[in-house]
């Protein structure tokens, strides 16, 4: 299987074009990927249920604090381990959950100290919310110490670690999850839901973006470990593409019925990150190293075609001053929905629909899991309550035995789209094959469900 991972990669260039390790060069020509072999199929895959679930939580910045915050609301859940390479923010994380009845081991002050926390034999789940060149060591060693693995997006930022993933998933039967929650908003839930019940007849294209200004925080060291998001922008592509593709290739059945087949990425130059730097650069010595570096451009535009032939366009631009948009596009041939910029709305026409006509399909379309748990959520937040709803689902789905609704293909290929929209982007927008993670079993792999909810036991407290 190594073997054929190395093959895949000599076929399409990646490994040639230097991707595994984030550098680039010209003149390699993409041709389809090898045909691999699966182990075992993720899909649709029941592990054995866990009545409670004992969490290990590797970074607790940002993210990995709101996580811990919110997990507390659920029972049968207990907290066994917390680790960050700060001591302080182990320390906060530590008077955070003073005030709960969770009393973990907390691990810090070395680099490899999260292995030891992996290592425990009383941790189910390990759930990783680290700089982006983490994700992928630490899913891959949780899982080789028995672990099932939730980790933040991108899971990977190579082609060949989303490989490792599918092949270390499938070997040990572990769930491999990444944490995409934009899946789990409102209006993503509502239109999964039409999709599934045919209200847009045959979906024709989808669109998707992250389109957020986060260019002052890029270079602000009070508020990002090493600036490590820096960095990653020195990489020209689509660098965050799962908040948009997640949601739309759900709908789509991707990976359950739908592949994609071959994308091509074009980028503007960047008109804004390298100039910083030199500016910052003359007063702060720190901003040297980036001294005559390129950075990606402003924006990306990435288009994928599908294998029955349904095409999907997104887009990345986190430098840019414009208005925050995830842009949610569904079009169909008896309908269209769009949310962001604006709220969200529902089509059959050339205009949009009424916002009372709005309201009942919202109505007669609202999924379960938000019957069941969304109102709940909203109360504990987590970018409106849709952080929650993933945790809640995550949880409720380990406890009842039931697959997961993102498996480790989803993860491999939604990440994948960073790494082969720099190919593309290097290589004059050239297409390039995106691979088969599923091994050829994305035509009899069924949909997971999200919006029926299944299971639904877990209960929810201190609201």
């Amino acid at each position: 299987m190594k073997k054929q991972r190395r093959d895949f990669l000599k076929l399409t260039g990646l490994a040639g074009a230097g991707l595994t390790t984030g550098q680039l060069s010209y003149g390699l020509t993409p041709m389809p990927p090898a045909p691999r072999p699966q182990v075992f199929n993720m899909s649709g895959f029941s592990a054995p249920k866990i009545d409670t679930v004992r969490i290990g939580y590797i970074g607790v910045g940002n993210r990995g604090t709101g996580a811990l915050q919110r997990i507390v609301h659920l029972e049968n859940v207990v907290i066994q381990a917390v680790c960050d390479i700060r001591p302080e923010r182990v320390e906060e994380a530590r008077k955070l959950l003073e005030k709960t009845t969770h009393r973990p081991t907390f691990y810090s002050g070395k680099a490899d100290a999260w292995k030891t926390l992996c290592d425990r034999k009383d941790i189910d789940l390990i759930y990783i919310c680290t700089p982006w060149n983490l994700h992928a060591p630490m899913a891959l060693y949780a899982m080789e110490q028995g672990k099932h693995v939730a980790c933040e997006i991108p899971i990977a930022t190579t082609v060949e670690d989303c490989w490792k993933l599918v092949e270390t998933s499938e070997r040990t039967k572990k769930h491999c999850m990444m944490l995409e929650n934009c899946c789990y908003d409102f209006f993503e839930l509502l239109t999964l839901n039409m999709a599934r019940q045919g209200f847009f007849g045959d979906i024709v294209h989808v669109e998707g973006a992250y389109i957020h200004d986060i260019f002052d925080s890029l270079f602000d060291k009070s508020k990002r470990y090493d600036l490590w998001r820096l960095k990653e922008n020195q990489r020209n592509g689509n660098l965050y593409p799962t908040h948009g593709l997640g949601p739309i290739a759900q709908v789509l059945d991707i990976n359950r019925g739908d592949q994609m087949d071959y994308l091509i990425s074009m980028s503007s130059n960047d008109f804004m990150l390298a100039k910083k730097a030199e500016e910052l650069a003359k007063t702060d010595d720190y901003f040297k190293q980036y001294k005559g570096k390129s950075f990606r451009g402003n924006m990306n535009t990435t288009t994928i075609r599908t294998k029955k032939g349904r095409t999907i366009m997104l887009q990345h631009d986190v430098s840019s001053p414009r208005p925050y948009s995830r842009l949610h596009l569904i079009s169909g041939t008896k309908a269209s929905a769009q949310k962001y910029p604006l709220p969200g709305r529902i089509s059959t026409g050339h205009e949009w629909l009424p916002e009372k006509e709005y309201q009942e399909l919202e109505k007669k379309y609202q999924p379960e899991i938000v019957k069941r748990v969304g109102e709940l959520a909203k109360q504990v937040g987590g970018h409106g309550g849709m952080d929650f709803l993933m945790d809640w689902r995550l949880i409720d789905c380990l406890r009842n035995g039931l697959p997961l609704d993102q498996d480790v293909y989803d993860a491999a290929l939604w990440s994948s789209i960073g790494p082969l929209s720099e190919w593309s982007v290097a290589h004059r927008s050239n297409s390039i094959d995106v691979p088969d993670f599923t091994g050829g079993s994305w035509k009899t792999n069924k949909p997971v469900d999200i919006s029926l909810a299944v299971g639904g036991t877990t209960r929810i407290k201190d609201v």
